[in-house]
């Protein structure tokens, strides 16, 4: 069992490095107020000192900087200034009062540029394809984007094929991506701040170097080029593991109600033969698509984070009634275009549907999107681009798939309360756990509770969070399959499990086990919750 990083080692009540079987009784590690430098070298530029180096091994170069001039760079959270100033307002001492003002990381700039754009003196601007915000001088855009520029050539000597990645200010961390050769994505993202008064009264302001995982926005950025996300609904206060795994929630199901769904879609198929691929949801959770994983995955991240929760508001209001009251066998029909016409009653209804680009065969094709929905139950149809779907193809749509469809969404909702009556009401686990397959892109959380479109919302403290994301940052840089295991100061358990492309993250409520109890509770939790998944020990 490898010991956590650094990081994740500044929550440990007992020493990191234990042996499954080995009991100890040495007393709570104290946390080291050394500051220790982690490999790199360093250079000063413009009145500031820049420390390069291999950030855990990885091929990218990571920087740092120190604003103000003799400040040393702590490569331990554990005693760098603001851990420790943290740490004694929590304990109620130092010379800081108890009162503390918290405010989450926040979206600072976010800029687009193509260096080849304006590569002669007077043409700079010419280089900036995007800048929020737009209220910024240009003197400033061209001096952010140029600043940029120069990071980005100067990491490529050490780090051809991957340049610059993040860099790390005292104040704020920019990220940096370039999805297309010569076209860069930056985004720069306030660090978390902590301001408190001294007993003098004078505000004082420490921002929170340390707290941001590069892997969770880095990720966030990658997204904004696959959806082209509006910046409002980035929502960075809330991004944490599951925005670096990016995966699918998939929906139980019985192998009968399964065999319904399939035959359904190949009538419908048959039925509107200009379909191309279709995909299938229940309660936002996926249940069969067409479409390769990554398209998948990304037009999942769109219905779930943006359409369906635009219409969830009428649907809680009882505008989801039934648009047919009466159909053959006395069928009701809630059906309704979640994109496209709002009435098809209307003559002069619109047939907008959004376009999406997927991936064939080094192409992306172009399609619409048509997603259509009836109570808990969703369905996407894809067409081709170069035909335009017309009021009465919609209304073809609308009368083969809405009765069906209203059906189906019935039979699966009993089945799924049947077997959750079968499976009986237990008490609230001692447990909590996050798993991901990058095989199938599958995960499952109890920590998360996604209950609004803007806000992530968890059932643990955003410190056990953290930890949760230090481990995934060990798992990157290895390629075996490991067990981490850490003690957090709030007595919590953390365990990280990696094996066989899979990933088990479970937070423990148990202060008084062992290590060996935790791990018999860990293989508890496989035993049940994932009985036909093979985990190392």
């Amino acid at each position: 069992m490898r010991s956590p990083t650094p990081v994740a080692r500044r929550e440990l009540r007992e020493p990191a490095k234990h042996k499954l079987g080995q009991e100890t009784d040495h007393k709570p590690a104290r946390r080291s107020q050394k500051k220790t430098l982690r490999r790199g070298f360093f250079f000063r530029a413009g009145g500031k000192r820049f420390r390069g180096g291999g950030e855990g091994g990885g091929s990218a170069v990571s920087w740092q900087v120190a604003a103000v001039a003799g400040r040393a760079v702590g490569g331990s959270r554990g005693g760098g200034p603001v851990g420790m100033a943290v740490a004694t307002a929590g304990a109620g001492s130092g010379p800081w009062a108890t009162q503390e003002k918290q405010f989450p990381p926040a979206l600072l700039s976010f800029f687009i540029y193509n260096p080849r754009f304006g590569p002669r003196e007077g043409e700079e601007e010419n280089k900036i394809l995007f800048y929020h915000p737009n209220e910024v001088e240009k003197n400033e855009k061209i001096r952010n984007v140029g600043l940029c520029e120069a990071i980005v050539q100067f990491t490529r000597t050490f780090s051809p094929s991957k340049p610059a990645k993040s860099l790390h200010t005292q104040k704020n961390r920019q990220f940096f991506n370039e999805p297309e050769e010569h076209f860069w994505m930056v985004m720069v993202v306030r660090n978390p701040i902590i301001e408190k008064q001294s007993k003098d009264g004078k505000p004082v302001i420490e921002y929170q170097e340390e707290e941001l995982l590069d892997k969770v926005y880095s990720s966030v950025l990658q997204q904004c080029y696959s959806m082209y996300k509006y910046l409002q609904t980035l929502h960075l206060q809330s991004c944490d593991l599951l925005d670096i795994f990016g995966g699918i929630s998939f929906f139980p199901l019985d192998k009968m109600t399964y065999l319904k769904i399939q035959s359904f879609i190949n009538r419908v198929e048959e039925s509107l033969n200009i379909v191309k691929y279709t995909a299938f949801l229940y309660n936002d959770q996926l249940i069969w698509s067409g479409l390769e994983q990554d398209d998948m995955r990304i037009l999942y991240k769109y219905l779930t984070t943006s359409l369906f929760p635009r219409h969830m508001e009428p649907e809680l209001a009882g505008r989801d009634s039934p648009i047919r009251a009466e159909m053959p066998g006395n069928l009701q029909h809630y059906g309704r275009f979640l994109t496209g016409p709002l009435n098809l009653n209307d003559p002069d209804a619109k047939c907008r549907f959004p376009k999406i680009f997927v991936n064939t065969d080094d192409a992306y094709e172009e399609l619409h999107l048509i997603v259509y929905k009836a109570m808990s139950a969703a369905v996407c149809f894809m067409i081709d681009a170069s035909i335009q779907p017309t009021l009465d193809f919609c209304r073809r749509l609308d009368s083969v798939v809405g009765p069906q469809l209203t059906v189906l969404a019935s039979d699966i909702c009993e089945q799924f309360n049947i077997n959750k009556r079968m499976s009986g009401s237990e008490k609230e686990p001692q447990f909590k756990f996050i798993y991901f397959n990058h095989m199938n892109l599958a995960e499952k959380s109890t920590v998360h509770m996604r209950k609004t479109p803007s806000v992530s919302l968890t059932s643990v403290h955003p410190d056990l969070m953290k930890i949760l994301g230090d481990i995934n940052s060990d798992f990157t840089r290895v390629d075996e399959d490991e067990e981490i295991i850490v003690k957090a100061m709030s007595d919590y358990w953390v365990v990280g499990k990696k094996s066989d492309r899979r990933e088990l993250y479970v937070i423990l409520n148990q202060k008084n086990a062992n290590l060996i109890e935790v791990n018999e509770e860990v293989k508890k939790l496989c035993a049940t919750q994932f009985n036909n998944i093979f985990f190392l020990d």
